[in-house]
């Protein structure tokens, strides 16, 4: 049983409310088509479950759904929270707009109050620098100055951190995107089809600084290199792109607006072909979209953003419904992987060999 999101590696936590899938603290179901999600509480997205279990599992939750009484619902959707904290989403029937605004309302609101809420305690900080540092006297010299240098070093780690990490086919191990990357990631039109043009980072080798003091991290003199993916792949991968993309989330309208976009199209191909071959307006950094081709997709309208995002998703589920499930194995095999592996990805070579020797002393012994 999978207990990592599928979508951002976050622990999807446990429940003993659920005997026959002890997974998640928010769980959604639609007994009519036999559907159970466990929704993330880190990136609130929906991670369709594929196991056998889940017939009993929606038997379960349908029971405590309707034995709780601290529940609001319509005549479609429904919201309970049973004793210990576990909430339950019941599904009727409801339509796509309806259904959206639960789905991905939830989504890209969580993410846009989180966003304001670091961007606004950002400046806050900073607003306090400059005003409260002369007064009080802790501060010495120009506050102005320091307010630079803290702003300085904000967008030098916004720069820095890891966006995404990728596992594709031919690389030994999970390929990493920070700011710069994300933001020239592109649609572009092949002969066949469109694809995803992907820049990654290549690690460069363990260096030192002056008298061999400080070590740099690889990253520091990292370069970068290109992939481009196509298919079902390029499907998956930006799934998990879009989510980095659209970090800032969006308030309901705009998710109603892209809702509007989705309706247009039969599939998620369709849409992510018909931005891949639009013709390149004159739009911000518009250089950046002409490097290589396509167009990048941090540039594309915000509505256009989110629909990409949503439908990724429910063409993932579609497949998954249509029997597919190996498809959702992999993926939540790959999450599994991933946020194994994330918190030792920086550790220095020296370090994986001391702690490898050492392990084998204690098998010795």
């Amino acid at each position: 049983m999978f207990s990592t999101c599928i979508f951002c590696h976050a622990n999807l936590g446990a429940n003993e409310s659920i005997e026959h899938f002890p997974v998640g603290r928010r769980l959604a179901y639609d007994a009519s088509r036999g559907r159970l999600w466990v929704v993330c509480r880190g990136c609130e997205r929906w991670n369709l479950t594929p196991l056998e279990e889940r017939w009993e599992a929606i038997e379960e939750c349908e029971r405590l759904f309707g034995a709780t009484r601290t529940r609001v619902s319509t005549d479609n959707i429904g919201l309970a929270r049973l004793r210990d904290g576990i909430e339950l989403v019941r599904i009727g029937a409801p339509q796509r707009p309806e259904m959206a605004a639960w789905r991905y309302g939830d989504q890209f609101g969580r993410r846009r109050r989180k966003h304001l809420i670091f961007t606004g305690g950002a400046l806050a900080a900073a607003a306090g620098l400059v005003v409260l540092g002369p007064v009080t006297g802790i501060i010495a010299g120009s506050s102005w100055g320091l307010y630079n240098v803290f702003s300085t070093a904000n967008s030098a780690y916004q720069a820095t951190r890891v966006r995404a990490k990728l596992v594709l086919a031919g690389y030994d191990e999970p390929l990493r995107l920070r700011l710069k990357q994300l933001n020239r990631v592109a649609l572009v039109q092949t002969h066949t089809a469109w694809a995803l043009r992907v820049p990654f980072e290549v690690p460069g080798p363990s260096r030192t600084r002056a008298f061999g003091v400080v070590p740099l991290p690889r990253w520091a003199n990292a370069t970068d290199r290109t992939t481009l993916v196509t298919g079902d792949a390029a499907l998956q991968v930006a799934a998990k792109l879009l989510t980095a993309i659209n970090a800032s989330g969006a308030k309901r309208e705009e998710v109603r607006s892209a809702v509007g976009l989705i309706e247009q199209t039969p599939d998620a191909a369709s849409l992510f072909a018909r931005h891949a071959a639009r013709p390149v307006g004159r739009q911000r950094r518009e250089s950046s979209i002409e490097v290589g081709g396509g167009h990048a997709i941090a540039n594309l309208p915000k509505e256009v953003r989110l629909a990409l995002e949503m439908a990724t998703h429910e063409e993932s589920e579609r497949r998954a419904l249509e029997g597919e499930l190996s498809l959702l194995e992999t993926a939540w095999q790959e999450a599994e992987e991933i946020a194994a592996i994330a918190d030792d990805m920086f550790i220095p070579d020296d370090t994986r060999r001391k702690i490898a020797e050492l392990k084998h002393e204690e098998q010795g012994d």
